[in-house]
């Protein structure tokens, strides 16, 4: 079983910022936390920032997550 992460403050006021909160939150479970993950286990301050930016313009662009193609229309179990 995967480990799960807490909202870390500073990424929740950084999705706020950047107005991708709600997108964030309408992704599914597993990717918000593996976005959280990734992030937290970054073990220079650079590699994180260059993650939460990763992570907050795929959010925008709403059809990627952690560089691949994703479908947001598709939920697992249908079809």
């Amino acid at each position: 079983m995967r480990e799960r992460y807490p909202m870390p403050e500073y990424l929740q006021e950084t999705l706020e910022g950047a107005g991708l909160l709600e997108v964030y939150e309408a992704r599914p479970p597993y990717q918000r936390n593996d976005y959280i993950g990734w992030i937290e286990r970054a073990k220079r301050e650079a590699t994180r920032e260059r993650r939460v930016q990763q992570m907050l313009q795929e959010l925008a662009q709403g059809d990627v997550y952690m560089k691949m193609a994703w479908n947001p229309g598709r939920v697992k179990g249908e079809g």
